[in-house]
């Protein structure tokens, strides 16, 4: 996981083949104007997922405590306060259902380690083995997910 201001976001380009491709669109787009939804920045290898709402309580959140298999997250805050609990993968013991290929998602019944808080232009990035609980929060929270196909 890594955690960073937009401002240094070029320190990580060089960390995966789209990272600068994907941080290209952050800088270049004008964010606040995207509606929400999902959408191919890049075919396959790119894809966005805008979204706007209320942040949830930290139960809400846990629930859909979250990995992924074959992309990575990069998820950047573009207004409000944003709280992300986070684990290692390795270090999750309950596993909560099956893996879903189609959705690239497996979620753990694991409570996070530790919570980090996002706001207006801060990211993160989750790999496979970071086990993510995101738009913990009060108030609107609005941002994009960029998942980066490994």
């Amino acid at each position: 996981m890594i955690i960073d201001s937009l401002s240094s976001a070029s320190r990580y380009a060089s960390l995966h083949p789209l990272f600068a491709k994907a941080f290209e669109y952050i800088n270049s787009t004008d964010l606040t104007t995207l509606e929400d939804g999902k959408f191919d920045i890049d075919g396959d290898n790119i894809r966005g997922i805008m979204a706007s709402k209320n942040g949830m309580t930290t139960a809400e959140s846990i629930a859909k405590f979250e990995c992924h298999n074959k992309h990575i997250d990069i998820q950047f805050c573009i207004r409000g306060n944003e709280t992300i609990g986070w684990k290692p993968r390795p270090t999750c013991v309950s596993q909560k259902g099956e893996y879903n290929p189609e959705k690239d998602v497996l979620f753990y019944d694991d409570a996070p380690d530790t919570y980090f808080g996002l706001t207006d232009k801060q990211f993160a990035i989750f790999y496979p083995e970071d086990v993510h609980a995101p738009m913990i929060g009060e108030g609107m929270i609005k941002k994009l997910i960029l998942k980066i196909k490994l």
